[in-house]
């Protein structure tokens, strides 16, 4: 598994209720844990942190849909249910601007 790659998985709803399997985007991995952002699609009032991903051959995603930046978790890597693509160097220097963004680690210049 690589950053960038779009992974099908079950996922956990934010209260921790329960989970669904479905499409992640890999951030990164440590060991045998990858972290990884939810994907969408559910395409309606975007967030500001919020990145459209189009559907393609490279991603293998079956609709227009919406990587939530900020919904973020830590699995491990047994959970991956496959791989459905991955996203291009355009779309990952995107996350990665989001992602600063959302954590606020731009750098201030005071």
């Amino acid at each position: 598994m690589n950053v960038g790659d779009l992974l099908l998985i079950p996922f956990p709803f934010t209260d921790l209720s329960g989970i669904k399997t479905r499409p992640v985007v890999v951030l990164g991995t440590v060991k045998d844990d990858i972290i990884v952002a939810f994907i969408s699609s559910e395409t309606a009032n975007p967030l500001p942190s919020d990145i459209l991903l189009i559907a393609d051959n490279e991603n293998g995603l079956k609709r227009d849909s919406l990587l939530k930046v900020h919904k973020l978790a830590t699995l491990h890597k047994k959970l991956a249910l496959g791989l459905l693509g991955s996203l291009n160097l355009t779309t990952q220097s995107q996350i990665k601007n989001a992602l600063s963004e959302l954590l606020n680690l731009q750098n201030n210049k005071e």
